[in-house]
């Protein structure tokens, strides 16, 4: 028997529920209840083939998730990370300069409306 099969969610505190649930609508297109949002396995692999989902640990004192405070960093895959970046920052969404390409794919990083550090992915095209 295997053990745990997959990523089943992520859940964390907000200090302003209702606030960050219309910012990660407006922003990032994420429509959530009050109780969350789904994200089904198979639409994923409709648009990346050979996406997969990450569990990572980072050392205590790692500035990856910089300027964010927070103990943990959100990895959301996009469809086109060059069109989406350039959109965010219009709607006033901080969006750090740089970004990332390599046989992951491209990567670029926003804040959240409470700071959190949020990664985007568009993984590789598939071969």
């Amino acid at each position: 028997m295997k053990r745990v099969t997959g990523l089943g969610g992520v859940f964390y505190k907000a200090k302003d529920k209702q606030g960050l649930l219309a910012w990660y609508k407006k922003h990032l297109q994420i429509s959530a209840e009050e109780w969350g949002a789904v994200f089904a396995p198979k639409d994923f692999l409709q648009i990346h083939p050979n996406g997969y989902q990450v569990w990572s640990l980072f050392p205590a004192d790692t500035d990856y998730f910089g300027p964010s405070t927070s103990s943990f960093m959100l990895n959301f895959t996009v469809e086109d990370l060059d069109s989406l970046l350039p959109i965010l920052k219009s709607e006033g969404v901080v969006v750090m300069d740089k970004t990332e390409e390599s046989e992951f794919g491209k990567f670029g990083w926003i804040l959240d409306l409470e700071g959190n550090k949020i990664e985007l992915w568009e993984p590789p095209i598939s071969k």
